[in-house]
């Protein structure tokens, strides 16, 4: 597994970065083949943030912890990935049609929208590619991202679609019609 260590606002020492690169590199048993894995360190006033990102076969996992150390950070994001890992490990398989819990690497991002003051506008566009999924898979992959939504190709409808978190915690999905 190859990992990428990058810092915001932190420099990052090589103690840190080795830390990292151990901890983030245990996730590698779970993986096949070259799997990359981006961790971003980021301190913002007393709080040390962790985003790790991985990249697997079209699909994104992706976790994200903060506390007031940057080690206990790192050490809680990876406990965070196992988690999810664990928790869809049955699911991924069956949408990847592999029965061992294995994946090939792949890229993939997401897009990221903010309000500034009293008007809307957009502030940062992310390209990425489209996987044909059904929905369920799409759903699968939301929640891996952390996401409230998740753009897909509807592989049954060949049709663009959007999957959203409710706030009861079910799920909607957003089909085009043209008028």
């Amino acid at each position: 597994m190859k990992v990428t260590v990058s810092g915001k606002n932190v420099t990052v020492t090589t103690p840190l970065k080795e830390y990292a690169e151990k901890k983030v590199g245990k996730l590698e048993r779970f993986f096949e083949g070259n799997v990359e894995a981006q961790v971003t360190l980021n301190v913002e006033k007393d709080r040390h943030i962790v985003e790790v990102t991985i990249p697997i076969n079209g699909m994104i996992l992706r976790g994200e912890t903060e506390t007031h150390d940057m080690y206990s950070s790192i050490d809680m994001v990876v406990d965070k990935l196992e988690k999810q890992i664990e928790k869809y490990k049955t699911k991924i398989a069956r949408s990847l049609r592999k029965s061992p819990f294995k994946f090939n690497g792949t890229n993939g991002e997401s897009i990221n929208l903010q309000k500034v003051e009293d008007e809307s506008r957009v502030v940062r566009v992310k390209k990425f590619a489209i996987k044909p999924m059904d929905v369920e898979e799409a759903v699968l992959q939301m929640d891996l991202l952390g996401h409230d939504f998740f753009v897909f190709l509807n592989s049954d409808t060949n049709e663009v679609n959007v999957v959203y978190k409710r706030k009861e915690g079910d799920y909607g999905l957003i089909e085009p019609e043209l008028s």
